[in-house]
C-alpha cells in the first residue's frame, strides 16, 4: 500500500496514470449530468411551498458542497506540502484553486437567482451568504498568492499555510445556519426526520452530486498533467514521452 502511494506521487506515474482515467471520467460524467438534470428538471416534481423554482438547487446544491470539498481537499494537500514536501500535493494544490473557485461562483450566482423570487432580493448580507463570499475570496487568494510568487516550490509553502489557515471558513459555512438567525434554509439532505427532501427529489441531486464530483476529479487531471508538463519539460522522461 505505501510503495503505490509512492508510485502515485510520482508526477511521471501520475501523468500517466491520469491520461488512462481521463477518457471513463469524461463518459461517467456526462452520463451522471444527464440523468440528474433530467431526473431533476423533467421527472421530479413541482415543490408544495416553491413550486418550479426550487429546481435551481438541482445545481446550486452541488457547486456548494463542491466548493466546501475542494478546499478540504486543498488543506489536507497543504498539510502534506508543510510535513512531507510533496511535490504532487503541491501541484493538486494549486490545481484544484480555479475549480474551486469556479464552484464557489456558480453557488453564489444560483443562490442569488433563487434568492430573488424567494427573498425578494438578490443579496442579503446572511450568514451563510457572507461566509461562501469570504471562502470565494480564499480560492482568489491561494490563486493570486501563487502566482505573486516565482519561486513555486516557495509559493506552494506559502500557498499551503493560507489553505491550512482558511479551512477555518468552513464549519462556518456549514453550520452557520444552525449558529445563527439566518434567511438561508436549513439541512433538508441529511435529515431522517420531517421536514426532509423527498426521495423523488433527492436521488437527482444526489446523481448531480456525484456529477460535480467526477468533474472536479476530471478537470483537476487535465489541469495537473499541464502543470506537470510546465514543471517537468526539461526532464528526460518528458522528452521521451
Amino acid at each position: 500500500m505505501f510503495l503505490w502511494f509512492h508510485k502515485l506521487g510520482s508526477p511521471p506515474h501520475f501523468y500517466r496514470i491520469a491520461g488512462k482515467w481521463i477518457p471513463w471520467l469524461n463518459w461517467m460524467f456526462l452520463v451522471l449530468l444527464v440523468a440528474g438534470l433530467y431526473g431533476g428538471l423533467v421527472l421530479a416534481p413541482p415543490d408544495y411551498q416553491q413550486g418550479e423554482s426550487y429546481r435551481i438547487i438541482f445545481v446550486h446544491v452541488p457547486a456548494a458542497w463542491m466548493s466546501l470539498f475542494i478546499y478540504v481537499a486543498m488543506a489536507v494537500c497543504g498539510a502534506i506540502i508543510i510535513i512531507w514536501r510533496m511535490k504532487l500535493a503541491e501541484i493538486v494544490l494549486i490545481s484544484s484553486a480555479p475549480i474551486g473557485a469556479s464552484f464557489t461562483f456558480l453557488a453564489l450566482v444560483t443562490g442569488s437567482l433563487w434568492g430573488k423570487p424567494m427573498w425578494g432580493t438578490y443579496w442579503v448580507w446572511d450568514a451563510r451568504l457572507t461566509s461562501e463570499l469570504i471562502l470565494l475570496f480564499l480560492y482568489l487568494g491561494v490563486i493570486g498568492l501563487h502566482n505573486a510568487i516565482d519561486d513555486k516550490r516557495t509559493a506552494a509553502r506559502a500557498v499551503a499555510i493560507l489553505a491550512l489557515v482558511g479551512v477555518v471558513n468552513i464549519p462556518i459555512i456549514h453550520y452557520s445556519v444552525e449558529w445563527w438567525h439566518s434567511l438561508h434554509q436549513g439541512a433538508t439532505v441529511t435529515k431522517f426526520d420531517k421536514p426532509s427532501i423527498h426521495w423523488s427529489m433527492l436521488l437527482p441531486l444526489l446523481l448531480m452530486a456525484l456529477a460535480f464530483q467526477v468533474y472536479y476529479v476530471l478537470a483537476l487531471f487535465h489541469r495537473c498533467r499541464a502543470e506537470i508538463l510546465r514543471r517537468e519539460r526539461n526532464s528526460k522522461w518528458i522528452e521521451e514521452l
